[in-house]
C-alpha cells in the first residue's frame, strides 16, 4: 500500500506492507540511515525518532500508524534550533565513543530540551533511561545535554 510520510519536513512516498516497521521503511526504502536498529523491541533506543514531536521507538511503529504525523530523524533534527545545540554540544563534549546508540541518545536528548529547557539531573536521567550506551558514556551524555540547555560548558564537563 502506498503511504504518503512527512520526514524532516518533505513529504516522502512509500509503497509497503502497512506492517512493516517505520525503522526499515526509513532504512531501506528511503536510505535515512542514521537511525539504528538495535534490539528490535523498543528496549535500547537506538532506533529512536520524532512522531509529532514525541521520542518513538521505530522498530515498534508500523508505517501505517505514521501517516500524516509529522517524522523528524536524526538526519533532519539540526533543523530546530535545540536539535542543532545538541548536536554541538555532543561534538564539544565528545560524548561518542563507538556512536552507534548516539543518534538515539540525541533524539531523546532534544525532546527532552524541547519539553523542559532547564531539565534537572533527576529530569535528565528519567529522559535518557530508555537509551543504552555501551560505552558508558553517560556522564558525559548528561554534561552535553546540560551545555545545550545553557547550564554549563564544556570547560566544566564532569567527566
Amino acid at each position: 500500500m502506498a503511504y504518503k510520510l512527512n520526514i524532516n519536513g518533505k513529504t516522502r512516498e512509500v509503497d509497503v506492507d502497512g506492517d512493516m516497521p517505520l525503522l526499515w521503511v526509513l532504512r531501506d526504502e528511503l536510505n535515512l540511515v542514521g537511525t539504528k536498529f538495535g534490539c528490535g523491541v523498543a528496549q535500547c533506543g537506538a532506533c529512536t525518532i520524532h512522531l509529532d514531536g514525541e521520542p518513538t521507538r521505530a522498530c515498534i511503529t508500523p508505517v501505517s500508524s505514521v501517516e500524516g504525523a509529522k517524522i523528524t530523524t536524526i538526519e533532519g533534527i539540526s533543523a530546530s534550533k535545540i536539535g542543532a545545540k545538541v548536536q554541538a554540544a555532543w561534538l564539544e563534549v565528545d560524548v561518542m565513543q563507538c556512536g552507534y546508540c548516539q543518534a538515539g541518545q540525541i533524539m531523546a536528548a532534544t525532546a527532552l530540551l524541547l519539553q523542559t529547557p532547564k531539565p534537572t539531573d533527576a529530569q535528565i536521567d528519567e529522559a535518557m533511561e530508555g537509551n543504552i550506551c555501551r560505552c558508558a558514556t553517560y556522564a558525559r551524555i548528561r554534561q552535553a545535554i546540560k551545555q545545550a540547555a545553557g547550564m554549563a560548558t564544556a570547560d566544566t564537563r564532569e567527566v
